[in-house]
């Protein structure tokens, strides 16, 4: 009776050993002086100078992709996926203030092919070299019985770096602060579980689907569009010690997010009016969703908001470059966010 080795157990080290050969020329783009490692280490190195800061403060954050992934395995795509996850990271420290310094990934699923693993890291990579980060190292996890096949999850780490005397907590947020809203591209990262039920559960909609809504866009192209970062068109503003407060809409939509960085005693009127992409009007449409509840699961075209003492100003800058920023609303006395009419 022959015996069972470790790719009969349904792990391929063979398969991982190409992935990681297909993964190394597009994660080398990204290192810069301060990496002081080679892909395959067991532990990634990263110079710590910081010139120009007085007292340097590290700001980490995690997140995942979430059920996103299942409209990229629908569509056979998984190349904007890891762009998605970088961008989203590197926005939640970019509220305190932070730059990104350096990026982990984790990449699980049930029978890894090497080419899926591929487009996630050459994703990932691309958007790390957009934001000035370094991809500094990962991991990949083959786990049959845990994940399906086909089924692959993605999750990473980001650390950046910002001046103590510069972090911005949201402590200087005060009532008749104006809030300055960043578009979104659609749901970022987001609200998926919601929208599959709705458009594929539902109403019964391929990703390959058109709908009038959507214009000449599938259902598909919509959902997938990629999460944006903030984090170019936000600097110039930092610079110049623009902005009190910053949140970016996340889960949770605007109420659950911009909630988190308001002071005691301050709370938030929001004026409905900016573009919502037309794939939130479908969702709404298709699923009957009320409007609070469309507001408290997706960011409905409100990917960043900015809370400031210089509206003009910030709206001139962020015009310059190259946004369409929009007013949302105003900072009031009180503990709540709450809407002032309008809606999807």
């Amino acid at each position: 009776m022959s015996g069972i080795d470790y790719r009969n157990s349904g792990v391929d080290i063979d398969e991982g050993l190409r992935a990681v050969d297909l993964m190394k020329k597009e994660v080398k783009k990204t290192f810069n002086s301060n990496v002081l490692s080679e892909l395959g280490h067991f532990g990634g190195l990263f110079k710590a100078e910081f010139p120009g800061m007085a007292k340097p403060v590290l700001v980490a954050s995690m997140d995942g992709v979430g059920t996103k992934l299942k409209v990229a395995s629908l569509m056979g795509d998984y190349s904007t996926v890891g762009s998605d996850l970088v961008n989203h990271c590197v926005n939640d420290i970019l509220v305190q203030g932070a730059n990104p310094l350096f990026f982990l990934d984790y990449i699980a699923c049930g029978k890894l092919e090497a080419s899926v693993a591929a487009q996630i890291v050459t994703g990932l990579a691309k958007a790390c070299s957009e934001n000035g980060c370094a991809l500094l190292g990962g991991e990949t996890a083959e786990m049959p019985g845990f994940y399906n096949a086909g089924d692959y999850d993605v999750a990473g780490t980001i650390v950046g770096s910002v001046d103590q005397n510069s972090i911005i907590d949201g402590s200087a947020i005060l009532p008749g602060h104006k809030i300055i809203g960043l578009p979104s591209s659609g749901l970022h990262t987001n609200g998926f579980s919601l929208a599959r039920a709705v458009l594929f559960e539902k109403a019964g909609l391929s990703v390959s689907d058109h709908h009038p809504l959507l214009g000449g866009e599938s259902v598909g192209e919509a959902l997938l569009k990629v999460h944006l970062s903030y984090l170019s068109s936000m600097k110039p503003l930092l610079a110049g010690n623009l902005v009190s407060g910053m949140a970016h809409i996340t889960g949770g939509g605007i109420p659950g997010n911009l909630i988190r960085v308001l002071p005691a005693g301050c709370g938030a009127l929001i004026t409905p009016g900016w573009n919502v992409p037309p794939i939130f009007k479908l969702i709404k449409e298709l699923g009957g969703i009320s409007e609070i509840e469309m507001r408290r699961a997706f960011n409905l075209g409100a990917g960043f908001l900015i809370t400031t003492a210089h509206p003009d100003e910030v709206t001139e800058i962020l015009l310059q470059a190259g946004e369409k920023p929009f007013p949302a609303g105003e900072i009031v006395s009180g503990d709540s966010v709450k809407y002032s009419g309008g809606g999807v």
